[in-house]
């Protein structure tokens, strides 16, 4: 199949590289021209234009950084909504309010297009093995017609039901996990006098019901990083986490709903990054937090 893709970020170009790989024809556009050189290198065509990008695709996926790049993508002077898209596919999977793509949806199916959201749970390295997970708001006809490609990409896909549904399920999954880093960064700061090695501690705990999936992934690093090694390749920095955690907010705000531990995280997060930086692996906070409370 015909796959465009709009947004070539890390996960964008995991993406891009699986689809390849599963024998679809894949073409990329992204706004920075340098960020596509590890798609093209991999097979993928380059589009001029998201306009463009509509034109010559079947399905176009888009994972953009937040609802302006949305805006811009899809309604730009040369957006992917400017042309004759009839009967094309969108498959959404930023991470973003959950009106967003509410509104995004009633703008393709007015184009008389399809349109699923999909966000995803994981980062760049399950998205090179096919091994998210897709949690899909859309009507029923459309998300199956989706479910073909993004089987290719999730070990697991749920629709969780209209659109709207998947982004709010997306904040629910990396809520707990954003959280996380922040108490284990504590947890570190706590122990750090027994004079423990690191990589003890981590195994430690991936070895209680306190350790989550993701301290069996990352907790090496987080263990080399307390003792001074260089930080290994990120898969999701740490101003992706903050720009998530606001929206978490301002989901909550709009239902009323008090998050104060998400409120807190997000202070700790952001003096991180005024530390740090957001370029940072989000594990970085924990690390952070972790030498602070010893100084």
């Amino acid at each position: 199949m015909q796959i465009g893709i709009a947004g070539i970020g890390k996960m964008g170009a995991a993406i891009a590289q699986r689809l390849l790989e599963a024998g679809h024809q894949v073409t990329a556009w992204n706004r920075t021209r340098a960020k596509l050189e590890a798609v093209t290198n991999a097979g993928a065509a380059v589009a001029a234009s998201p306009a463009e990008l509509a034109e010559r695709c079947a399905a176009i996926i888009t994972i953009l950084t937040d609802a302006g790049a949305i805006a811009a993508v899809y309604d730009g002077s040369a957006g992917l909504l400017t042309g004759n898209v009839r009967g094309k596919l969108f498959i959404e999977m930023s991470t973003v309010e959950p009106q967003t793509e509410i509104a995004l949806a009633a703008r393709v199916r007015e184009k008389d297009a399809a349109f699923v959201e999909c966000p995803v749970g994981g980062s760049t390295g399950p998205a090179r093995q096919g091994k998210l997970i897709g949690l899909m708001g859309a009507e029923p006809a459309d998300a199956a017609r989706a479910k073909p490609i993004l089987d290719q990409l999730c070990r697991r896909l749920e629709h969780c039901g209209p659109v709207g549904s998947g982004a709010v399920m997306k904040l629910t999954i990396n809520m707990p996990l954003m959280i996380y880093w922040q108490a284990l960064g504590e947890a570190l700061a706590l122990c750090r006098p027994l004079g423990l090695d690191p990589s003890r501690i981590m195994d430690l705990l991936c070895d209680t019901s306190g350790g989550p999936n993701v301290l069996k992934v990352r907790g090496p690093a987080v263990a080399d990083a307390l003792k001074g090694a260089p930080p290994g390749p990120v898969t999701f920095d740490l101003a992706s986490a903050i720009k998530d955690l606001r929206t978490m907010l301002a989901e909550g705000g709009r239902r009323g709903l008090e998050l104060p531990l998400v409120e807190k995280t997000l202070a700790c997060y952001e003096e991180t990054e005024g530390k740090v930086s957001g370029n940072a692996e989000v594990s970085a906070v924990s690390v952070y937090w972790a030498n602070r409370a010893a100084k």
